[in-house]
């Protein structure tokens, strides 16, 4: 049934938004400042660099592979659920990973708990943005995931300053309670269709609202024959290797330079403000000059920003490669489930995204751990900064011939 709310200033999908806003915040927020974990982890377990880098290429394939699941599950029974649970997952896959005695434990606690969270929380929470909005669509979807910049920008380095005051337990109980508190208490606000409101997209009264059947769009098996999607999926998996391995590998690339480890991790501070900044400018510039232009956009963008830290490794040169990669890495994140609406519609728009989102997945789980395994052999990142670069400018490639062709 559809119910009609009290009249209000405010269009009620600006909440889900900053409900949405709040769970990446925390979700990413805690997956993200692993890398402030990465020593400490390393001189507890005796452990090399490409075994702890595990964890997260773990945890980032996990959260990014589920969504095949939790998509579906959110479009039949609602995003608020489900991201509940994943909230609940973050907080304890921290709590737990803070009692291990053995790297084979915060595979299991950490790996698992924060990737199950995350995974049950992101796809569910951007879609469900995706259907309150038409006209400001990538705007709506840049402010939402302006929480995971934010998160990067201030988690990072509290966590930091919580392992050298607290240690590196401590600190992760710390997180994994506040995660499930707040997480939680945000995830309730969330809300799947406006029509459950007697709202249209964008606002609107329920005279404005076409029924209360199924959403326009296209079947799940209709999206994945077409084009459009092989063109997304390809562009996505090209990218995926490279696009994580600065969050795991920067920091540590700047202490092994002489960098204090605190002022390290405000290397991904820096990530995240430029991410934050990506995700509020270039969600509106998209709406304006093409989603999909943009998009293509993003990939280049990243591709050239990599090129500062393969060439430069003074701390001010891999601040700036911090912002500029920032920028553009939000930029896509923001941009991408609004090319997904476009293209598919409303109807499974959660199971489309989420599946599409697997082609990340892969790419997680080889990148950063990858590139770990690569420095323990050789003492050097180039190469899978040369990877990533290439795998960038690859997908934009990719997109690009796909728009000529009118795909």
């Amino acid at each position: 049934m559809t119910t009609t709310s009290p009249a209000s200033p405010v269009f009620h999908g600006w909440f889900v938004v900053a409900a949405a806003f709040a769970v990446m915040f925390i979700g990413f927020g805690a997956a993200y400042s692993f890398s402030a974990f990465v020593d400490p982890l390393q001189g507890t377990f005796g452990a090399s660099r490409g075994e702890v880098s595990l964890i997260f290429s773990l945890a980032g394939f996990l959260y990014f592979a589920l969504g095949l699941i939790t998509g579906p599950i959110a479009d039949r029974w609602g995003a608020r659920p489900i991201t509940l649970a994943g909230m609940v997952f973050v907080g304890l896959g921290m709590i737990l990973a803070a009692q291990a005695t053995s790297m084979n434990q915060v595979y299991i606690a950490y790996g698992l708990g924060v990737g199950l969270g995350v995974g049950c929380s992101y796809v569910p929470a951007i879609a469900c943005v995706q259907r309150w909005f038409t006209r400001k669509r990538a705007f709506a979807s840049g402010l939402a995931v302006a929480g995971i910049g934010v998160g990067t920008l201030v988690v990072p380095p509290a966590a930091s300053l919580a392992i050298e005051a607290l240690g590196w337990r401590t600190a992760w109980v710390v997180m994994g309670v506040a995660a499930i508190v707040l997480g939680a208490g945000m995830a309730l606000l969330l809300e799947a269709d406006p029509r459950h409101r007697g709202l249209a997209p964008d606002g609107g009264t329920a005279a404005a609202v076409q029924g209360t059947g199924p959403a326009p769009g296209m079947s799940v098996a209709e999206a994945l024959r077409s084009r459009a999607f092989f063109q997304l999926y390809l562009s996505g998996t090209i990218s995926a290797f490279g696009v994580f391995v600065p969050f795991v590998h920067l920091v540590p690339y700047a202490t092994d330079r002489g960098t204090a480890p605190a002022t390290a991790a405000l290397l991904l501070g820096v990530i995240g403000i430029g991410s934050t900044a990506g995700r509020f400018m270039l969600g509106g510039i998209a709406d304006r000059l093409g989603r999909r232009t943009t998009l293509v956009c993003m990939y280049v963008g990243m591709g050239a920003s990599l090129i500062i830290w393969a060439g430069f490794s003074s701390l001010w040169a891999l601040g700036l490669f911090a912002f500029l990669y920032g920028v553009f890495y939000g930029g896509w994140v923001a941009v991408l489930p609004s090319v997904v609406m476009d293209a598919f519609g409303s109807r499974n728009v959660s199971g489309i995204i989420g599946i599409l989102y697997t082609c990340v997945a892969v790419g997680t789980l080889v990148g950063p751990t990858a590139a770990g395994y690569i420095y323990d052999a050789s003492g050097s990142y180039l190469l899978p900064i040369l990877v990533a670069m290439a795998g960038n400018f690859t997908a934009a490639g990719v997109m690009a011939l796909g728009m000529r062709r009118g795909q």
